[in-house]
């Protein structure tokens, strides 16, 4: 039996064989983005690429996920190395979909190489037979939340049960049988090491909002109609009011769009739509934030005497990384990388469905760097292919064996100290309670 250095190293040197194989693989995905729930040939590149390595997989979880399995030599824990296959909407990024929009200006291709690389790594080095559990690499849908309306009609159709890939995994049970989740990150914030890892990230709820109310002539008989859009603009000032109420350690951010204000400029807006998130640290927060705007919506209804109707629905739980997996990465970070080349930082306010399996097991969602630009944007690429496409491979591999090699004894120490913040069962009724659909009419109160 190989120690575990020398199994770790001899899964990097198999990684380094497959490099250019890894890197095709990115720049493939990178080319051909697809959004989340309709990433139908990103998810059959995965299954043909298990194929060719003999790893045995399910297709079409959660609609288009993939779940391969690599058995260890004994019994022991499951770890799950997760990378996502969406893209999100940048439509007038480079690479960009010219029909959907859609671009990968997030790092998700490189999720998916890193994770196709780990298991060429380990396939090839054999690693499984010096291992006790399983590893699997799962390929999961839709961590951009985006087409919110759109996905919305699937939940009602009966088609989806949440509008996140991870949730829905969740909810599906396709999650059941892992004890321990990792996955990698791109990043590329200058002011950030190699690799890097946050304490935590807030969560959030979305919202969909109609305000309803009369059209009529602007010029000749603005008075005989109730203007929607005055209704939202109230709402959005209240809202905007309420920011100071909202405590610092609770990392809230409200940040409502308006997608459809109005029709033709010579009539009263009888109809206004907005989105918004309502972002926060704990479900705490984010739940007191959500009373504030909803109420500040039912005031800008109230004063122009509109309707408005509030459809809230569950995005994604505050992530909290596991402090035990995040030593492993860090040792391995600066192992390979260099001393110099790990840092941790503080919370962030951004938000990912990672976040939902912290809640249920111990989770990491460290970063690499390896891309330029800033996130969600037109100038977002891959720089460094090394760093973004075989690095991640390396570090998620390289996180595998030292969970469960030695008879699985990190992995089993990891379980040992933690403590789930929820049950399934408790996570899936506490998301379920947050679709609400409230219709309040201002003029009748």
């Amino acid at each position: 039996m190989s120690s575990k250095a020398e199994l770790k190293k001899r899964v990097c040197e198999a990684i380094d064989r497959r490099r250019e194989q890894i890197c095709r693989l990115g720049e493939h995905i990178m080319a051909n983005p697809e959004l989340g729930f309709k990433e139908f040939e990103t998810a059959e590149l995965v299954s043909q690429t298990m194929d060719e390595f003999g790893v045995p997989r399910e297709t079409e979880l959660a609609i288009t996920g993939v779940k391969g399995v690599l058995e260890g030599s004994a019994p022991g824990p499951t770890v799950a190395l997760i990378g996502e296959l969406d893209s999100l909407v940048v439509s007038d990024h480079p690479q960009a979909n010219p029909e959907t929009g859609a671009a990968h200006a997030c790092g998700h291709n490189a999720q998916i190489a890193g994770l196709m690389g780990a298991m060429m790594g380990m396939v090839d080095a054999r690693a499984a037979d010096d291992l006790a559990g399983k590893v699997i690499f799962f390929a999961v849908p839709a961590e951009e939340f985006v087409e919110v309306e759109y996905r919305l009609n699937l939940v009602k159709e009966g088609k989806l049960r949440f509008l996140g890939g991870k949730p829905e995994l969740i909810a599906h049970g396709h999650f059941d049988d892992v004890d321990m989740a990792v996955m990698i990150h791109t990043h590329s914030d200058e002011t950030l090491t190699k690799a890097a890892v946050s304490a935590s990230s807030n969560g959030f709820v979305a919202k969909m909002i109609r305000f309803v109310g009369k059209a009529a002539h602007a010029g000749g008989a603005p008075h005989r109609g109730v203007n929607a859009l005055n209704a939202a603009q109230v709402a959005l000032n209240a809202i905007n009011a309420q920011r100071e109420t909202f405590q610092d350690g609770d990392a809230i951010r409200v940040h409502p769009i308006i997608t459809h204000g109005g029709d033709l400029v010579n009539v009263i807006p009888s109809e206004v739509r907005m989105e918004t998130y309502v972002r926060g640290r704990t479900a705490e927060a984010i739940l007191d934030a959500n009373t504030k705007v909803d109420r500040a919506l039912r005031a800008g209804a109230m004063a122009l005497g509109a309707t408005v109707e509030i459809e809230t629905v569950p995005g994604y739980m505050p992530l909290k990384n596991n402090a035990n997996l995040q030593t492993l990465f860090e040792n391995n970070a600066r192992s390979q990388l260099g001393e110099k080349e790990f840092c941790t930082v503080g919370h962030r306010t951004g938000s990912t469905d990672m976040g939902d399996l912290s809640c249920i097991m111990p989770a990491l969602h460290p970063y690499l760097s390896g891309a330029t630009g800033p996130g969600h944007s037109v100038e977002w690429h891959i720089s460094d292919k090394e760093m973004g496409y075989v690095e991640p491979a390396k570090s998620l591999a390289s996180m595998a064996v030292d969970l469960l090699c030695n008879r699985a004894a990190k992995a089993n120490a990891v379980l040992a100290n933690y403590e789930p913040e929820m049950t399934k069962a408790q996570y899936l009724d506490f998301q379920t309670n947050l679709f609400q659909t409230e219709i309040y009419d201002g003029e009748r109160q």
